[in-house]
């Protein structure tokens, strides 16, 4: 199942949920939200600075990473970026391909 970063921001009224949900609450609702879509939360952390929330989670496909995104997103009290991660053989096997490419003017 393709593995995803989300890098979350609060809004005000995201803030304000948090402070009543708590961390552990706010988890809960995540991983809940992720299995009703087939996916699963692997590691969530909360970080000082721009973003206040990490996860790494599993999701069955990217429409249904965008779909998931998207529903947060218009809750009005998170902002996120979403991004696919890729295993090493994953780009490996990308790399093997035969890529025909010219750079700009060369």
């Amino acid at each position: 199942m393709p593995k995803y970063l989300i890098e979350a921001t609060y809004t005000a009224e995201g803030l304000r949920g948090l402070t009543k949900d708590k961390a552990a609450g706010r988890r809960k609702a995540v991983e809940k939200g992720l299995t009703g879509i087939g996916g699963k939360l692997e590691s969530m952390y909360f970080a000082f600075g721009e973003t206040d929330v990490i996860l790494i989670c599993d999701c069955p496909d990217a429409a249904t990473a965008a779909g998931f995104a998207i529903t947060v997103g218009a809750s009005g009290a998170v902002r996120s970026k979403t991004r696919q991660l890729l295993t090493i053989e994953e780009i490996d096997t990308g790399l093997s391909k035969n890529i025909k490419y010219q750079p700009p003017g060369k």
